[in-house]
């Protein structure tokens, strides 16, 4: 499965410890270079810019042929949107409402954050998974207050 991946997702699985679960559901997931640079960015948490300092062997920098400047997301959004097209990915990992809907008016398969982090929990602690809501959250999650946005 050919995946590619904006800043969020990665970060808020770093910030509840359990990024390796993309290896283990994807394989390889791909970023471009302006989503690296937003993960080591100074203005990030610490966790996340230790850990993007040192990239996993699964995570795979590639940057876009071309980016549409035309496309109303941030940079590193754009630039995943971008590549997730060229490459014709199978899943793009994004979180963003804007960004989903206009990688959807493209055509590209997306996975938000609360996706994300359900899988996570619940490939390693399933037993804390709570109904809550129409959508499954888990505890520690619910602790980080992230919302989809």
């Amino acid at each position: 499965m050919l995946v590619v991946a904006d800043t969020s997702p990665i970060s808020y699985l770093i910030l509840i410890e359990e990024v390796e679960v993309l290896p283990k559901l994807y394989g390889r997931v791909l970023i471009p270079p302006q989503v690296l640079a937003e993960l080591q960015s100074q203005a990030g948490p610490g966790p996340v810019r230790a850990w993007a300092s040192n990239p996993q062997e699964w995570l795979e920098v590639k940057a876009p042929v071309a980016l549409d400047m035309t496309l109303a997301v941030d940079e590193g959004q754009r630039a995943a949107i971008c590549l997730a097209s060229e490459l014709k990915a199978d899943q793009l990992l994004m979180d963003d409402r804007a960004g989903r809907e206009v990688a959807a008016r493209m055509g590209i398969s997306t996975a938000g954050r609360r996706c994300q982090k359900t899988q996570a929990i619940a490939h390693r602690h399933p037993k804390w998974l709570v109904e809550e809501r129409p959508y499954y959250c888990c505890l520690p999650i619910w602790r980080t207050r992230f919302q989809d946005g």
